[in-house]
């Protein structure tokens, strides 16, 4: 089964160094905030390669990505360790910004003037405040980890998007 190389320090970089099968959804190789991770980057990895998909087809649209950093949704994330837990449920009444707070970066990204490819949220350690542009790691500008991801999904779904590769 194809295999991407994943690794990294930003929040969408969070997952243990080497490679995940693509196909185990993260289940027993990583801890749930590595799977999280490795999610992230794939997203920003989907987002470059449709972009770039979208430039060579000569399209005006652009492909971004958002999130909204640490907001008080209602989402809660359970770890089955209680202390843990109840760290995290105290740590969202202090520290999380509101659902409108999280909203935001979605907002710059759909109508706000940025560039194909960029990636939106909090600008407070990307957990809350204003929406910015944040800075990608460089696993998220690898060109051809995109590229792969791409095929690799194509092949898993069995849905090709009628945009070229080269």
């Amino acid at each position: 089964m194809p295999e991407l190389p994943l690794n990294g320090t930003q929040i969408h970089m969070r997952s243990q160094r080497g490679r995940r099968r693509l196909h185990d959804g993260g289940r027993g190789a990583a801890p749930a905030f590595g799977a999280y991770g490795q999610t992230k980057l794939a997203n920003l990895l989907f987002t470059r390669e449709l972009q770039r998909r979208l430039n060579r087809a000569g399209s005006p649209i652009l492909a971004t990505a958002a999130h909204p950093g640490w907001a008080a949704t209602g989402f809660t994330m359970t770890t089955g360790r209680r202390i843990f837990d109840h760290a995290l449920a105290l740590g969202t009444r202090l520290l999380a910004q509101s659902p409108e707070g999280g909203a935001r970066p979605t907002l710059l990204a759909t109508v706000g003037d940025v560039p194909g490819a960029s990636f939106s949220g909090p600008s407070r350690f990307g957990v809350r405040g204003p929406a910015a542009l944040e800075e990608l790691s460089g696993k998220a500008l690898d060109d051809d980890a995109a590229q792969k991801l791409w095929e690799v999904s194509e092949l898993l779904t069995h849905v090709t998007f009628p945009l070229p590769a080269a």
